[in-house]
């Protein structure tokens, strides 16, 4: 359990707030803190079938780039991370799954922030229709997972999150 003696927010925004934390940590000594309070995410790893897995090229205007990525999303306030899984993998792919399996969880930065990402495998595949938000270009593509691997040698996912996920789905 943390020992915070004072928080400040200095930021509020739609999605993260930035507050500044003095905290006593477990060997008695104070810290001043600039922490980003996230809500939480989840990410996905849909399983097609035994050699065939669904990936994202995703553009993320903050790096400039397109990038390869698992489908995943914020929660929303009070959501359960498996009801935004299934909600998440839906918009961004065109595909719901009838079998889900929580993988685990990581801390994709736990120096500066609270975030936690829940990550999940989902089974049983079936197309439905796509649910894209504005603000997002994304193109769902089945990939074989030796094409995945292949990627992932050559330099061509580069998603700390999505690397985690595709190794705790055994896809590498």
């Amino acid at each position: 359990m943390r020992n915070i003696i004072k928080r400040k927010k200095i930021f509020d925004g739609r999605l993260l707030k930035l507050c500044l934390e003095r905290e006593r940590l477990p060997n008695g000594h104070i810290v001043d803190l600039e922490v980003i309070r996230h809500p939480g995410a989840v990410l996905i790893v849909p399983i097609l079938n035994r050699e065939k897995v669904i990936m994202l090229k995703q553009y993320r205007p903050v790096i400039n780039s397109e990038i390869w990525e698992l489908p995943a999303g914020t929660l929303k306030k009070n959501e359960k991370p498996l009801v935004c899984a299934k909600r998440e993998l839906v918009e961004e792919t065109g595909f719901s799954a009838m079998k889900w399996k929580r993988l685990g969880f990581i801390y994709p930065a736990p120096g500066y922030t609270t975030e936690k990402i829940t990550i999940y495998e989902a089974r049983s595949i079936k197309k439905v229709e796509p649910k894209l938000q504005a603000d997002e270009i994304i193109e769902p593509h089945i990939l074989s997972k030796k094409a995945v691997r292949k990627l992932l040698k050559g330099g061509g996912i580069i998603d700390a999150k999505t690397i985690c996920a595709l190794a705790l789905g055994g896809v590498i």
